[in-house]
């Protein structure tokens, strides 16, 4: 298993940057492709953006295509998004997410609240 913890969420004014962190403890992290999530008030949790564990090949979804960066460190165990240009519609708990080779994303962090004001 891996254990993932996230932090670096926060208030920030619209227009502004915020770079998450998601630490992973447990099983070899280079294994995993290793994704992030959001879920907005009242609304489904969605897909954000991911990296695979082995070329790093990175996917976003068109929302933040352009303004966010999703980057993994495989020696520190550590994922990272870069948010810049953040807007109030960003304004969600993101959460970091891991999956095995054939597998769901069957790993979560606890979430880290992002508010982005007007």
């Amino acid at each position: 298993q891996v254990q993932l913890v996230e932090s670096g969420g926060g208030l920030v004014q619209a227009g502004g940057s915020l770079r998450l962190s998601c630490a992973a403890s447990g099983r070899t992290f280079s294994a995993y492709d290793m994704a992030w999530f959001r879920q907005a008030p009242g609304k489904e949790r969605e897909f954000v953006t991911s990296i695979t564990r082995i070329s790093g090949t990175t996917f976003y979804a068109d929302f933040v295509k352009g303004r966010f960066t999703i980057s993994r460190d495989n020696v520190k165990k550590t994922v990272y998004l870069q948010m810049n240009s953040l807007k109030p519609e960003d304004t969600a708990v993101y959460f970091c997410a891991a999956r095995g080779f054939g597998k769901g994303y069957d790993y979560w962090g606890q979430g880290t609240q992002v508010t982005v004001s007007s």
